[in-house]
């Protein structure tokens, strides 16, 4: 096994919490808010994260959401990196059938070469979007999202990513630069060190090809928690040892927001339930503020829709989402959890990363 992946992929808990702790950023917009707001926000969560011993910092690929403000994830981790210095940064994911394999080799190697050892590589099979944007994204109107199609793509990603193409493959003299062949050309010196690529899904087939493959796996346990036990316990009966992982590790996306008070994390997460629900019903916009949230009027329907919503969003004081994390990570076996807070503006979310840091006495680091 490669020793040095290994370590990258596998997070150490700090303070009291049982398992290691990161944040998932969707970069989200609120009403009165501008992307440029939201995008210094991603920032100020990330050192926040960094300060508090946070393990990592993914942001996942969207597209056509006025509310969602992270369709190039790898230009917001250049971002980051530069306002960085330990935290390691990542997708969560990058949706692999939007883009050329090559192009994102080239993207994570780029990443790679700015923050050395700190950059994870997260893929998904899903478009992160609607089929309309999907199509204009890749330029056709086939859309290629069949089983069939993923492993094929990520088998050829995997070999820019290695610089390993067999002699005679069409792209055996193609090299993804920034790369492994820079270190080794005549006096090369850059290290072949690359991304660790993580599975990401919501369902059994990505918990089934991260287990064959030996990688890790991240399930979005934040939007598909009916089937989260299922598909971690299908990934570990699918592990296989390989040469990045000796046993299986997964980690889990969970909604989760603190606040001083139990009614104000309430309030908030409303925002992010409407939200969802517009988006659910074709009207996807900026995330609506608490007071329009509280005064919508829902239909039966719309409500049994945020209700079953926001079960599964792990929110109240620091100490009530401290007990829900704990129950969570106990019942799934997760290895990790990875945090999202949504609500509409920034300053409740970082309030609620802080409050969970101080809930865990997660360390103030220099």
């Amino acid at each position: 096994m490669d020793e040095n992946q290994g370590d990258e992929i596998r997070g150490t808990a700090g303070g009291t919490a049982s398992v290691p702790l990161s944040v998932l950023d969707l970069v989200t917009v609120g009403q009165g808010r501008t992307a440029t707001q939201a995008l210094r926000t991603g920032v100020d969560i990330a050192r926040l994260a960094e300060s508090r011993g946070f393990h990592r910092y993914w942001v996942a690929e969207h597209h056509s959401m006025p509310g969602v403000a992270s369709s190039s994830p790898a230009v917001i981790l250049a971002h980051l990196a530069a306002h960085t210095e330990r935290i390691r940064l990542g997708s969560g994911g990058v949706m692999l059938p939007n883009h050329a394999p090559l192009v994102i080799a080239e993207q994570f190697g780029t990443l790679e070469a700015m923050a050395p050892g700190r950059v994870d590589l997260g893929l998904g099979r899903a478009p992160g979007t609607d089929g309309a944007t999907a199509a204009a994204l890749r330029r056709t109107e086939r859309l290629n999202e069949g089983a069939e199609d993923f492993p094929q793509q990520l088998a050829e990603l995997t070999r820019f990513l290695d610089d390993d193409f067999p002699d005679g493959h069409p792209y055996a003299r193609i090299h993804a630069v920034p790369g492994p062949v820079q270190a080794t050309s005549d006096g090369g010196v850059q290290s072949a060190a690359r991304p660790p690529i993580w599975l990401l899904g919501s369902s059994g087939f990505s918990a089934r090809l991260a287990g064959v493959l030996g990688l890790p796996f991240a399930f979005a346990h934040h939007f598909s928690a009916q089937n989260t036990v299922p598909a971690l316990d299908l990934y570990r009966e699918s592990f296989k040892p390989s040469a990045v992982l000796d046993a299986p590790y997964a980690l889990i996306g969970v909604a989760a927001l603190a606040a001083d008070e139990e009614r104000e994390a309430r309030r908030q997460v409303l925002t992010g339930a409407l939200s969802m629900l517009r988006l659910r019903s074709g009207r996807p916009g900026l995330v609506p503020t608490p007071e329009e949230a509280e005064a919508y009027a829902f239909s039966p329907m719309e409500r049994e829709f945020v209700d079953s919503w926001l079960v599964n969003i792990v929110h109240g004081t620091a100490d009530e989402v401290r007990a829900g994390l704990d129950d969570l990570a106990k019942r799934t076996g997760a290895d990790e959890l990875m945090i999202t807070a949504n609500a509409h503006s920034g300053e409740a979310r970082l309030r609620s990363y802080e409050l969970i840091a101080d809930a865990y006495g997660l360390p103030v680091l220099g």
